[in-house]
């Protein structure tokens, strides 16, 4: 993959009516990944986030109370329904003080393909090649790691267990 893209992907056992809702209903969302949006998804329109504990993993709860506060803002692109769902955001903007806007985004796309058992989840991060060298191998190593951790919680939200 090199050092510009993250690529994750998780087979669900849902529908995927199911999974694109909890991809695309920003409130639900949110539960499962570990933020509060300010708002729905819409394409064209930045959402506000703030860093809050995950309903179905409480292993982070460390990490939101040390980040509590730091808000992050996902820029909607693309909304194709129950295919692609797209968003910019700056990777791990978590230095408190920091402004981070005018670096350049990365673009974080989930999709979405049926099988006969359910549904393949793909997420891909790229861009961070754009990034500032003193951040991109911290940013690049957090989201690898992190997207790893948020297929787990996708799947355990949508498995009923969460």
């Amino acid at each position: 993959m090199g050092t510009d893209r993250i690529e994750k992907r998780v087979h669900l056992h849902a529908r995927r009516g199911r999974v694109w809702r909890a991809l695309t209903d920003s409130a639900e969302f949110g539960r499962w990944f570990g933020m509060r949006f300010d708002g729905p998804f819409a394409p064209g329109t930045p959402v506000r986030a703030i860093l809050a504990p995950s309903s179905v993993d409480r292993s982070g709860d460390s990490v939101a109370q040390e980040y509590a506060g730091i808000s992050f803002v996902f820029h909607i692109e693309e909304v194709q329904p129950e295919h692609r769902f797209s968003f910019r955001w700056h990777p791990f903007a978590i230095e408190r003080g920091f402004d981070y806007s005018n670096e350049p985004m990365t673009l974080v796309t989930f999709q979405l393909e049926e099988t006969p058992d359910g549904t393949l989840l793909t997420v891909t991060e790229s861009g961070f090649d754009r990034i500032p060298l003193e951040r991109r191998a911290k940013a690049f190593s957090a989201n690898e790691g992190g997207w790893a951790i948020q297929m787990q919680r996708i799947e355990t939200h949508l498995s009923g267990s969460g």
